[in-house]
Order: C-alpha cells, then sequence, then structure tokens
C-alpha cells in the first residue's frame, strides 16, 4: 500500500524537511472537481471558483480534487502527520471544471483558464496542476483553444503540471493537454517497486511519444494506492490511483523548489528538474528524467 508517508520516503521528502521548506507562499491552482475545507488543509484554501454550478462555498461533490489537494498541500492534522502530503504551507486556488460525476465541458475548463491567468498574481498562484486528461471525441476547436490557454499560462510565469492520463501502457497513449510540448507531464510510478509496472490494472500510466514526436512525460511519481484526503471527515482519509495522484505529488516538490528559489522561471524549473531526477533505467517514453528526487532537486545552487 503506497501511503503518503510511504511516497515521501520514495522521494526523499525528509531533506525539505530539514532544510525547513514547506511551500510557504507559493499559490498553487487545481483545476478539478473542486476543494473540501478538510481539516488538513482548510486553513490555506486561497478561494475556490466554481465553474460548474455557479456556488460561492467551498465544496466538492466528487473527491478527486481533494484527494489532489492533499497529497499537494495537506499537513496530517488528521492522522498525526502519516498522511501529510508534499508541501504542508502551501496555498491552494480551486477551480471546478469538473462535476460530481468528474466529467467536464471544455469551455468551462476555458473559462476558468483565463480567469487563472488574469488572477495569478493576485495570488501568487505559481503552479497549475491538471490531473485530468481530455476525451477522444471532444470538439477540435475547443480543445485547441484549452491547450492555446495552458501554453498561455506557461508563457505567462505558471509552471504547468498535467498528467500523463491511464491509457497505458501502450507507446502514443499521452493524453491531451500533457502531450504538449512545453509544460511538464507527470507518469505513474508503484512505489513499492521503484518502476512502472507494465501491465493493468498498475501499467495504466500514459506513454510517450506524442503524435508530434515529442518524447513525454518529463517526470514520474508514486501514484498507485495513494491515501490522500476525502471530501468529507468520515473517514478522513481514502485511496485512489492513477497519474492524477502521482502528478500533485510533482507540483507539491516544485512549491518547495519555488520557495527556495521564488524568481525561477518555468523553464528554469523543467531544466532543475532534467537536472536532478532519478532514472530507473527504463525507456525514456517511460520514465522521462526518471523519478522525482526532492533532495535534489532542493540541493545546491541556482
Amino acid at each position: 500500500m503506497s501511503l503518503m508517508n510511504r511516497v515521501r520516503k520514495h522521494i526523499e521528502w525528509d531533506f525539505s524537511k530539514k532544510k525547513g521548506y514547506t511551500g510557504k507562499g507559493i499559490g498553487i491552482a487545481v483545476f478539478d472537481t473542486g476543494i473540501f475545507p478538510h481539516q488538513d488543509i482548510q486553513k490555506r484554501i486561497l478561494g475556490m471558483k466554481d465553474f460548474v454550478n455557479g456556488e460561492n462555498t467551498f465544496y466538492d461533490d466528487n473527491g478527486h480534487g481533494t484527494h489532489v489537494a492533499g497529497i499537494i498541500a495537506g499537513n496530517g492534522k488528521m492522522s498525526d502527520g502519516k498522511y501529510a502530503g508534499i508541501a504542508c504551507d502551501a496555498e491552494l486556488f480551486a477551480y471546478k471544471i469538473l462535476n460530481q460525476s468528474g466529467n467536464g465541458n471544455l469551455n468551462r475548463a476555458i473559462l476558468a483558464l483565463e480567469d487563472c491567468i488574469e488572477n495569478a498574481k493576485s495570488y501568487n498562484l505559481r503552479i497549475l496542476n491538471f490531473s485530468m486528461g481530455m476525451g477522444k471525441n471532444v470538439e477540435r476547436e475547443a480543445k485547441l483553444t484549452l491547450l492555446n490557454c495552458l501554453e498561455k499560462a506557461w508563457d505567462s510565469g505558471m509552471v504547468v503540471v498535467c498528467a500523463a492520463g491511464n491509457e497505458g501502457p501502450l507507446p502514443g497513449t499521452i493524453t491531451p493537454p500533457g502531450n504538449l510540448r512545453k509544460i511538464i507531464t507527470v507518469g505513474a510510478v508503484d512505489d513499492e517497486s521503484g518502476t512502472i509496472p507494465l501491465y493493468l490494472p498498475k501499467g495504466y500510466s500514459g506513454r510517450g511519444p506524442t503524435q508530434s514526436y515529442v518524447v513525454k512525460p518529463e517526470v514520474v511519481a508514486p501514484g498507485t494506492n495513494i491515501m490522500s484526503l476525502n471530501n468529507g471527515h468520515k473517514p478522513p482519509y481514502v485511496l485512489k490511483s492513477g497519474t492524477s495522484m502521482s502528478t500533485p505529488v510533482v507540483s507539491g516538490a516544485i512549491s518547495l523548489l519555488l520557495e527556495k528559489y521564488p524568481y525561477m522561471t518555468p523553464a528554469q524549473v523543467k531544466l532543475r528538474l532534467y537536472q536532478t531526477c532519478v532514472s530507473a533505467g527504463l525507456a525514456k517514453n517511460h520514465e522521462g528524467w526518471g523519478m522525482i528526487n526532492i533532495r535534489n532537486l532542493l540541493t545546491g545552487t541556482w
């Protein structure tokens, strides 16, 4: 079972704790199903904009977004730290673009992205976590507009982190928007073995290359059977699997990096990942540059 304490051990998270990096002052936009004001994160939710139901409150009628938020920034208050996330002082801004069933509308997502880009500096939103993918039958023009919005977010100074999708293990199974060249695309590994399992149900992680022959994913992180926040307190934690879970591990790690080096650009963050990930010797279209490693990420100077 890949509990968060084991995930943290696998990526050498303890190094950040020793050095005092907690993601403090770094805002992360979470595009998902919303965020429930769980005790582990409730004081660090900067705001929420609901592009599905138009509600003016913090809520998550699905649970996916809250689980993602906990991996990024949960402080483990209700588990004595056992299920704490990666950056316990990072701040979150929720963009609800998926409904109770986990389905979304591209036009709503586009409006949310435009709002995020416009207001990012007001909330110091340095990272955009996008733990979802598009279906195969989406309208082409809307799809291109959404992809352009994500690239615009990157160009405006936000580090865009997207899931590789769960359509693996065959080559060419990265789902949009994870196929965008500029952004950081995250695959999933099983933290007990440290390598990507090759077959279902654990061989789900999308593999590159993209249709444009871009090698993807850039990095991998633990994503199987991750214990994180529930969208309620009974029980307070639940297990989920997928590249949706590995993506916020990387977003949380990047918030630690940006706390140390607040003037890093998205391109510099991407270069730092390239320099510091740990390869398991797998094919590049499986693991990219390798497993994220927080000790390496935060060691040295920039």
